[in-house]
């Protein structure tokens, strides 16, 4: 048996959390709203400055969320991802070691810990300003099939791939180490730099593909089509396709089965942010646990809900801990 059902791999950030009105994005901030645009230190610094309060911190990074609640709901985890040496990199790390996830392979860097500012509008959209610090020093020849020894499957976030390179030998090292892998597009800035290189790794063999609304539709440059059709269109690329469609719930499709997965209401959305990762993770729980595609839909769906009713990527422990019953007795019926 492997000694991990799941390895994460990604950027583990600190997530800086902050509340503004749509006004603050169209003074102070170029891009889209709702995406993830790379920027320096210096940046984060300007943003931070013209906030009116101190941003709040939690961990975050896309692969890192999905791991830390896969480690909650009882999968056996690890992580792979580089750490700064400064004390967010060591909260980051003693947070992660606390939920019950292996901080043996992460690997550590002489640069500041990797941030996020991520600024939420009363839409509960978040556009994020992301500065990779010690993570963006990973560096492909740093990784090796030893890195994912022992483990079951390998999840992987879309960023990765803004360097090929690092992606490339991610991949080719998980699947030398016998791990299935699953891949989360992750924004739709990454998907328009990377569509030719995402169609090929889907030729090679990915697993699980992720995906929401605008990466879909980017991915396949259709705006028309309807999300059933857009699912059934990946899935013909071999994958397990799970598209996440916000409020109308999600379409997941494997071969020729195509399923419709109900959306959980939320009770009031307060912060989309880390719903998407929180979905991923519980239908990787629900898929590697032998459970059928509906019942594991069913279970990210939940665990998206609940995320978006709470500010920031992580639910809070007394909120999990209530959950937790709920979300393992979709299973029981088994």
């Amino acid at each position: 048996m492997p000694a991990f059902d799941l390895i994460g791999v990604g950027s583990p950030i600190m997530d800086l959390l902050a509340r503004v009105p749509d006004e603050f994005l169209k003074k102070n901030i170029t891009g889209e709203k709702g995406g993830m645009v790379l920027v320096d230190d210096p940046e984060i610094e300007r943003i931070a400055a013209l906030l009116d309060h101190a941003p709040a911190h939690a961990t975050g990074g896309s692969a890192a969320n999905t791991t830390y609640n896969a480690a909650r709901l009882g999968l056996r985890t690890t992580f792979l991802g580089k750490l700064g040496n400064d004390a967010i990199a060591r909260i980051y790390r003693e947070a992660f070691e606390r939920a019950g996830v292996d901080g043996s392979r992460f690997k550590s860097a002489a640069q500041p810990n990797a941030r996020s500012m991520i600024m939420v509008t009363p839409d509960a959209q978040r556009t994020m300003r992301t500065c990779l610090g010690a993570a963006m020093t990973l560096a492909p020849e740093e990784i090796s099939p030893a890195d994912f020894a022992g483990c079951q499957h390998a999840h992987i976030e879309g960023y990765l791939v803004f360097n090929q390179a690092l992606a490339d030998k991610v991949l080719a090292s998980a699947r030398a180490a016998g791990c299935t892998t699953s891949l989360d597009l992750a924004s739709f800035e990454v998907v328009n730099a990377s569509r030719d290189w995402l169609f090929e790794h889907f030729r090679r063999g990915i697993d699980i593909v992720f995906a929401n609304e605008d990466e879909i539709r980017t991915l396949f440059q259709d705006t028309t089509s309807g999300f059933a059709t857009l699912t059934q269109r990946l899935a013909g690329h071999g994958v397990l396709a799970a598209v996440k469609v916000g409020q109308e719930g999600a379409w997941i499709a494997h071969g020729p089965a195509l399923h419709r997965i109900a959306p959980v209401p939320a009770a009031k959305v307060v912060d989309t942010n880390g719903a998407g990762d929180a979905w991923a993770a519980g239908l990787l729980f629900g898929h590697l646990r032998g459970w059928s595609l509906p019942d594991a839909g069913t279970l990210a769906s939940l665990l998206g809900s609940e995320t978006v009713t709470h500010m920031g990527p992580i639910i809070p422990p007394e909120h999990f801990a209530n959950l937790h019953p709920r979300a393992m007795a979709l299973g029981a019926k088994k």
